[in-house]
């Protein structure tokens, strides 16, 4: 439990409670000042504050403690303060409950009495900060994958073991892996069978943050810290404690602010945006990539210390083309998912057209599975599935991040491309594009003619995803 900040300018007062609360293995600490209170909430969390409305001699009006009361929830809205004062009056009290204060004691108090209110006030407190989690837990978990994993092949074997092995443990961990390969769905099983599984597991595309806003997403801020923050919101950090945050596209996070993820990764503390008062969080990381991140090392586009933070242990993740036995398993459960969404639930893959499945090199890995999987429940007219309900390229391997080239692709001509819908062309060419620049946003951007923000939308559009 938050401890609680009790201000009051009468050493003797302060002692009193301090020894109340001990004894009810109630934390607090004790200021007599104003400015000593606000100092220490600006640099700690509590979770109710106890404050005199009154501190200098003689002083009866209740004005520096209303201050305090103010000066406080602006700091955090969501902290309860409960006043007292030797003073009291109806019209004090009311006052101090419209500038909102979440109880009045008058002096001398009475113990149970007290005991009673700073309780309640603490169990208001950790309820309001429950439903803030649980608010932005949501908005950030919603369309999580379902995680869904096929691994029966040789070329999984090791990297299994290695899970196995790594997964109770708290070590950070680096997902290597071609583009589609599934690496998320390793990101969740790491946090399924480690000891954090019951805490959350917070997923981040570290592509599809802006640097501008970087700061707000991962490490939160508070209500007025810019022209929109209207309210006080929590960063993935936050969210994710006690849990696993999930760090897609790792390679993309903006050179200028890879220090302050260095920061948390090495001491857990951050501030967020706004706010000077340091917060302490406990994440596992687990982080994914498909660049060379020794490359971006060697060229200075990716910190080396943050690099040995990141991979205390490296997950290689094999392509499909080298997971041969997992394809058609993998199709099949494709097969049922996208029936039962679509009302076809009794289609089959027949012998000839798993052989197709099995033939092609798939250059998109198992996200282009599934995709061709979809397209060809939707295209089946009959119960089986054809090898033209796949659309897929006829006497054609799929190109390798290793052969990749900075050409444009060409559009498709002749019957081919001519059902095809604007859309259906505009996925085919952005496909092409990615597949012949190894994944690389940049590089197909710069290819097809468009700005890096403009590709990315179209790249979440038709779940694409690149370096």
């Amino acid at each position: 439990m938050l401890p609680i900040l009790i201000a009051d300018d009468q050493r003797d007062v302060l002692e009193a409670l301090r020894l109340l609360f001990k004894g009810e293995g109630l934390a607090c600490v004790a200021v007599d000042t104003p400015d000593a209170a606000l100092e220490a909430a600006r640099t700690r969390e509590f979770g109710a504050a106890l404050i005199d409305l009154n501190y200098s001699r003689d002083t009866t009006s209740g004005a520096e403690g209303l201050d305090l009361l103010a000066r406080l929830r602006a700091l955090d809205a969501g902290l309860p303060v409960v006043v007292m004062t030797a003073w009291g009056s109806v019209d004090l009290a009311v006052r101090a409950m419209q500038a909102g204060a979440g109880d009045f004691v008058e002096k001398p108090w009475d113990n149970p009495r007290l005991l009673s209110i700073v309780r309640n006030q603490l169990a208001l407190g950790a309820a309001r900060r429950r439903e803030q989690r649980l608010a932005r837990e949501n908005e950030i978990l919603r369309g999580a994958e379902d995680g869904e994993f096929i691994a029966d092949s040789r070329a999984m074997g090791a990297m299994l073991e290695m899970l196995r092995r790594v997964a109770p443990t708290d070590a950070n961990v680096l997902v290597l892996g071609e583009n589609g390969t599934g690496k998320g769905v390793i990101a969740q099983l790491l946090h399924r069978n480690s000891p954090r599984a019951g805490k959350p597991f917070v997923k981040v595309n570290m592509g599809g943050i802006a640097e501008t806003v970087f700061e707000s997403e991962m490490f939160g801020h508070t209500k007025g810290a810019f022209t929109d923050a209207k309210s006080d919101r929590l960063g993935r950090f936050e969210v994710a404690d006690g849990g696993t945050l999930f760090l897609d596209e790792i390679g993309n996070i903006p050179s200028s602010q890879q220090p302050k993820l260095l920061r948390v990764l090495e001491d857990g503390e951050f501030e967020r945006l706004g706010s000077s008062r340091t917060l302490k969080v406990d994440v596992r990381l687990v982080s994914a990539t498909n660049a060379d991140l020794a490359v971006d090392v060697a060229r200075g586009a990716f910190r080396k210390d943050l690099l040995f933070r990141l991979n205390t242990v490296e997950l290689r993740l094999p392509p499909l083309r080298e997971r041969h036995e997992d394809i058609v398993p993998m199709a099949r459960r494709f097969l049922a998912r996208f029936g039962q969404r679509y009302g076809k639930p009794d289609l089959v893959i027949p012998p000839s057209s798993e052989r197709r499945l099995l033939a092609y090199g798939w250059p998109g890995n198992v996200r282009e599975l599934s995709h061709v999987i979809e397209r060809a429940v939707l295209m089946a007219s009959g119960r089986e599935i054809a090898e033209l309900d796949f659309s897929l390229p006829t006497g054609e391997t799929a190109p390798t991040p290793t052969a990749a080239t900075h050409a444009l692709p060409a559009p498709e001509s002749g019957a081919a491309g001519e059902d095809l819908s604007l859309e259906a062309m505009e996925e085919r060419l952005i496909r092409r594009a990615m597949e012949r620049s190894g994944g690389n946003i940049q590089r197909a951007a710069d290819a097809l003619g468009v700005s890096r923000q403009a590709l990315y939308r179209r790249l979440e559009k038709f779940g694409i995803s690149g370096t």
